[in-house]
């Protein structure tokens, strides 16, 4: 099953995993990935219930920017190889 997720997500993976650039990965990185992703995720779910009024087009904006950014931050955190996950968050 992860291998079939991973083909389906492959041009999300391999943006953070074709560099051979040295890296520096901990074993809470991807965990810190995780987390948020997930707060991601539920601000992009969140935010039609405090905001009444949805009819402006800023508020799909941010709904639309912050469920991206958790799915990317989510196929790379389940999915991804360590490299992609240091890659990530910016460790090199």
């Amino acid at each position: 099953m992860k291998n079939l997720l991973q083909n389906i997500f492959s041009p999300i993976l391999n943006i953070f995993e074709k560099n051979n650039d040295e890296f520096i990965y901990r074993s809470l990185n991807r965990k810190i990935v995780i987390f948020i992703s997930v707060v991601f995720s539920l601000l992009a779910f969140a935010l039609p219930a405090y905001m009444p009024k949805l009819i402006e087009m800023g508020y799909w904006f941010v709904m639309i920017v912050f469920g991206a950014l958790s799915l990317v931050g989510l196929v790379v955190g389940f999915l991804g190889s360590d490299k992609a996950v240091a890659k990530l968050l910016g460790s090199r």
